[in-house]
């Protein structure tokens, strides 16, 4: 036998695995490649549904169900007339809503839709009647449509939701009414809204995801300066989405989660920017021990050995970390948290298996035109980050007390964010029609027209808390549900009666959220048993539960964290060490935040929920960098000690954390494609927090803060000694 046949075998079984696996990863792909593309399907985006079951609002829709017309059944859709108002006017107004239910849903461009043989009455609320009303000088006529609030999640046979057909058909027929009558028609109303709101998200499926893939291939180009190289990464990064996808899908069409289109583009970037994180890392430490060993496969195993605890580690924070979200008494914040850790989970196991499989099999070739050769010097033992590895080393206090002041600025300012809440019209990065169409219907009518607060009560009670609220500024009338016209007999039910109080402010303002407290307080000092719901009510209990979970849920994630670093490192000193400067760069981030979305971008406000997920992201991502730098550096300091193990560990690792900020820093950004202002801020606030991260945390910070320790940081290992 030659010595040649000798050194081959060895190399057998890890090739006839690394075919194995790609070619197991391409069967799955096939299967999970459709599935995921009809991911938007499985989509829930009923705001109705958010609520915990102990919120007031909610067991005012409870008891809601009794009556015919409470603010459970429906979402309105506002249509306004401008124009003159007389007796003909709306009598011809009445005539033509009459007409709606039997209209075809078509487009905006008044087509019919194909495979959709739907009419507007199927979507509609019977228990509401359509009648138009004149404003109070006759200049405009408005008139309610209620879409069934039932039928939120409807999707067409041409797998559109249907609430948005249902809004670009109602505006075109109001507006062919208009046109031939002399009047100008607007639609708006929380129905219009949403559909607008669902139109911002249809671009998840083709805009988003292009943009990302784009921008990811754009800087792994950048990084590896090699024509082929990128194509793995992001190749294998696309699978990892797919597969998620499909698995989301599943359980998503089964019930056992829920999706909506927030946390579906939040997915995409989330496992594309995660996923080329986990690569970049393999990659770098591929490459590194190819300049170590002649055998690729033998690299890999190296590699693959100094990897898998950092990425599991890393993946395991970001999972666990996601999945604590199911503490939320929000189901939108509780949806996300299993849709993102499925996603990250996905990521890892794609990265350490199809990645590991295809690079091997592409041989060293895969790297050119920078072929890393066995015996050869690394080249990023030299270079910008061994001049900061040694400058830092040298003058350890300086950075750190210079660094944490920086950081400690910005958090000054993160007591000026306005997370109180913004209203559905000012979700928008742009002004859509409905959000247009608004503002006009204020010229008019009261805000709140057409989307009361309601006051559940007994009868006997009906009257004074008609007379209390009737006479609190903001209110302009209050009316028993049921009556159409003055002197008209309310509805009653087992005693009880349903209040229609209209605001001046529009239902989903901060000002008509804000007046929920003292109309509950009025509601309540009558009948203790009372129950205030409506559009406005629901924002007000969001907005509690929102704070709720944060106060509830971010203790628990820094103390899990915690447990995760502790564990990986050995050492209570350096967890604990890592997670203030994660939290004092998330303080720092949410500082530049506010001053970004005030001065800047002019935003309304940032949405109740933003901190929560906020810290979710940038704790959970951020620390991702501490562990790929802290691992490694552990390591080095078992060979060469602490201090000598932090400069080599700052010195291997920079490029590759750097260049791994940036993706997720760039993919994150990518969700301000989308004109939604929530999204912006949280694709502003992780970018803006991880470049935070990598530039400034982890390359200075960190290792001065080490540095100034010494050995002790590994407390109480016997590490410590080194």
């Amino acid at each position: 036998m030659s010595k040649a046949t000798k050194n081959k075998r060895p190399h057998r079984k890890p090739l006839f695995i690394a075919i194995g696996l790609t070619v197991v990863w391409l069967g799955i792909s096939s299967v999970t490649g459709p599935l995921f593309g009809n991911l938007s399907t499985v989509q829930k985006n009923d705001n109705s549904k958010f609520l915990p079951s102990s919120a007031e609002a909610e067991k005012f829709n409870v008891a809601a169900k009794a009556f015919t017309s409470g603010s459970n059944n429906s979402f309105p859709e506002l249509v306004l007339f401008v124009g003159k108002a007389d007796p003909a006017a709306i009598a011809s107004a009445n005539a033509f809503l009459q007409t709606l239910p039997s209209k075809p849903l078509v487009d905006i461009n008044g087509k019919a839709i194909a495979l959709v043989n739907k009419t507007i009455g199927d979507f509609l609320d019977t228990s509401a009647p359509l009648v138009a009303f004149p404003s109070k000088n006759a200049d405009a006529i408005l008139a309610s449509v209620p879409y069934s609030s039932g039928k939120s999640d409807t999707v067409l046979a041409n797998k559109k939701p249907a609430l948005p057909v249902f809004t670009s058909s109602i505006r075109y027929y109001s507006a062919q009414y208009a046109t031939s009558h002399g009047l100008q028609a607007h639609v708006t109303g929380i129905a219009a809204i949403l559909s607008d709101l669902f139109g911002a998200f249809g671009s998840l499926d083709s805009s988003l995801l292009l943009t990302t893939g784009l921008v990811v291939a754009i800087i792994l180009i950048i990084v590896y300066r090699s024509p082929i190289l990128w194509i793995l990464p992001l190749f294998s990064a696309g699978i990892a989405l797919t597969f998620a996808g499909s698995v989301i899908y599943e359980l998503a069409k089964h019930n056992i989660i829920t999706l909506d289109g927030q946390s579906q583009g939040i997915l995409s970037v989330l496992v594309l920017g995660g996923a080329t994180d986990y690569a970049l890392l393999l990659i770098a430490r591929y490459r590194e021990e190819l300049h170590h060993v002649e055998s690729r496969f033998e690299a890999m195993q190296n590699a693959l050995r100094g990897v898998v605890e950092p990425i599991v580690a890393s993946g395991s924070t970001v999972a666990v970390s996601l999945i604590l979200l199911l503490l939320a008494s929000l189901s939108n914040n509780r949806g996300l948290g299993p849709v993102g850790a499925i996603g990250i989970l996905c990521a890892v196991i794609t990265i350490l298996t199809l990645l590991p499989a295809a690079l091997v099999l592409f041989g060293r070739w895969i790297f050119w035109p920078r072929i890393p050769k066995f015996g050869s010097e690394d080249e990023k033992l030299k270079g910008i980050w061994a001049k900061l590895a040694n400058a830092t080393a040298k003058k350890p206090r300086t950075y750190w007390v210079a660094t944490g002041l920086v950081l400690l600025i910005f958090a000054a300012f993160a007591s000026t964010l306005h997370a109180s809440g913004i209203s559905t019209s000012q979700s928008f990065t742009k002004t859509p029609d409905s959000v247009k169409s608004q503002d006009v219907l204020l010229k008019y009518f009261s805000g709140g027209q057409g989307q009361p607060t309601q006051i559940w009560t007994t009868e006997s009670s009906a009257a004074a808390i008609t007379a209390k609220l009737s006479s609190t500024s903001g209110i302009t009338s209050v009316v028993p549900d049921g009556v159409q016209a003055p002197g008209g007999t309310p509805r009653v039910v087992d005693g009880h009666v349903i209040l229609n109080a209209t605001l001046v402010a529009t239902a989903d303002s901060n000002e008509a959220t804000n007046m929920i407290p003292a109309i509950r307080s009025a509601a309540h000092a009558i009948d203790p048993q009372s129950l205030v719901g409506g559009t406005s009510a629901v924002f007000y209990d969001s907005h509690q539960a929102a704070a709720r979970d944060q106060r509830l849920i971010i203790p628990v994630v820094l103390l899990v964290i915690a447990i995760i670093l502790g564990l990986l490192l050995r050492s209570v000193l350096a967890s604990l060490m890592l997670l203030f400067t994660v939290v004092l760069s998330y303080l720092a981030t949410l500082g530049a935040c506010a001053l970004v979305f005030h001065h800047i971008f002019h935003f309304a406000g940032e949405d109740s929920g933003f901190p929560l997920f906020a810290f979710i992201f940038l704790v959970a991502l951020g620390i991702d960098y501490n562990i790929f730098l802290m691992t490694r550096v552990r390591e080095e300091a078992m060979q060469i000690g602490t201090r000598a193990g932090m400069i080599k560990g700052v010195t291997v690792t920079g490029g590759v954390i750097t260049s791994a900020g940036i993706v997720l820093a760039a993919t994150f950004t990518v969700l301000g494609i989308l004109p939604i202002v929530f999204l912006a801020e949280i694709g502003f606030s992780v970018a803006f927090g991880v470049l935070l991260d990598t530039f400034i945390v982890r390359s200075i910070l960190v290792p001065a803060l080490v540095h100034s320790i010494g050995p002790k940081i590994w407390w109480p290992s016997k590490l410590q000694k080194s």
